[in-house]
């Protein structure tokens, strides 16, 4: 017995050995992914040989998503490597990413480092240009989402006006379309309906990165009015590829706003983030931002029902309820709809959420509405889709009217794409 009662404890020693050394293994492997990304960013490439920004006065564009592999931020990075930063600025939700919607917080003097925190957001180019006066060159480094009506990249467009004005160089320093770089969806904006969630004639998805759509700005706009005074440079990244998820890049992801906690939520934003011009809440306020969409209206049962009897590919639907803290309904116990994507490559955001805005309009035609101030067509950048959906023009239909415009902005774009597939 004695014999049989030490073998067991050797054995089981044996196994919890066996455990620790693949624990082991398993975090030294975690390790090698978080500290070796299979994808180098502009900003790491800049900190490579940071002596081209030697002698000059830098101001900085960026927010928290500004970091290095090793989650170190832009400003303390590129300070430690003997960089004269002198300002730092700040698109919507403000520098540190804190506020909601619509908001940033105003100028101040950094705690950590004494530098001048400025903010963009609701500046004019000419305000702008006047923030850049006591700088050389300016950098622009923040993580987009992949959307039209994701702001960032208006302010992108803002400041290499600004610094065209000031006959000042631009450096984008570019990050991953965290939605891949293939795939171009929506309507092209009419010049119309320009606004700060539409600034020029792309798609709602537009499939390229900050530093290719920076050289498309420059050769279709910039370069037009400033002429030689439009200068731009993009650090391109290393090792990405055009059909790359986000989790492909080894990279960390920083939620690029309080509304964009994952990955998941900037695959479904191109087409969710249109319900924000419906009276349908759009799930802020809640723990799953973009992906819950409802109404106090709704029932939750039969819409789910009836999204999954449309069989819309790459996505299923589960029935779902929620209260928000804060935006519409807050407070309020509401039924809806959560989205789950199921196939990434056959997945239309934008068609997928006209074809729920056309069953909740055909189940809800008294209750649903659009928002007052018209915002869908700010967001979609036309009102024709809001039109045929108040007609009760198939989505199929309003699709294939926006395909010629479509079709001819992904030929366009193919000049300014910096990477290639696989």
């Amino acid at each position: 017995m004695a014999v049989s009662v030490w073998i067991r404890l050797v054995c089981i020693l044996g196994l919890i050995g066996s455990l620790t050394v693949g624990a082991t293994a398993k975090q030294e492997a975690g390790k090698e992914n978080r500290t070796t990304p299979i994808v180098q960013t502009g900003i790491e490439r800049l900190l490579e040989n940071p002596d081209q920004l030697k002698g000059k006065r830098v101001g900085l564009i960026t927010n928290q998503t500004g970091v290095t592999k090793d989650l170190v931020h832009d400003v303390d990075a590129l300070l430690a490597r003997g960089v004269n930063l002198v300002a730092v600025y700040g698109p919507e939700h403000g520098i540190r990413g804190t506020e909601q919607a619509g908001s940033a917080s105003g100028s101040f003097q950094d705690p950590k480092t004494g530098l001048p925190f400025y903010n963009l957001y609701g500046k004019t180019p000419r305000e702008i240009a006047r923030l850049f006066r006591d700088v050389d060159v300016v950098l622009y480094d923040i993580q987009d989402i992949g959307s039209r009506f994701y702001t960032y990249i208006s302010t992108m467009a803002y400041a290499m006006k600004a610094a065209a004005i000031e006959d000042k160089p631009f450096i984008v320093l570019d990050r991953p379309n965290p939605i891949g770089g293939e795939k171009v969806e929506g309507p092209v904006l009419d010049p119309h309906f320009q606004s700060f969630v539409g600034l020029y004639p792309i798609p709602v998805r537009h499939g390229m990165t900050v530093g290719e759509l920076a050289g498309w700005i420059k050769k279709q706009y910039l370069e037009k009015e400033f002429r030689t005074k439009a200068k731009l440079t993009v650090i391109p990244m290393r090792g990405w590829t055009r059909e790359m998820l986000f989790e492909d890049t080894g990279l960390p992801w920083v939620p690029p706003s309080p509304n964009m906690p994952t990955v998941d939520t900037a695959e479904v934003y191109p087409g969710n983030g249109l319900f924000e011009g419906t009276n349908l809440s759009e799930g802020r306020g809640t723990t799953r931002p973009f992906e819950w969409i409802g109404a106090p209206y709704i029932n939750s049962w039969e819409l789910t029902q009836r999204l999954n009897r449309l069989e819309l590919p790459g996505v299923a639907f589960r029935e779902a309820y929620f209260q928000p803290a804060f935006s519409k309904y807050a407070g309020k116990n509401i039924g809806g709809v959560q989205f789950y994507i199921t196939d990434r490559d056959e997945y239309e955001p934008v068609r997928t959420a006209l074809s729920v805005m056309a069953e909740v309009k055909k189940q809800y035609p008294r209750q649903f509405s659009w928002r007052n101030d018209r915002w869908i067509d700010k967001l979609m950048g036309t009102d024709a889709v809001r039109k045929a959906l108040d007609q009760g023009t198939a989505v199929n239909e309003i699709v294939s009217q926006w395909q010629e415009k479509l079709n001819a902005f992904e030929n366009q774009r193919k000049t300014f794409l910096l990477y290639g597939t696989e």
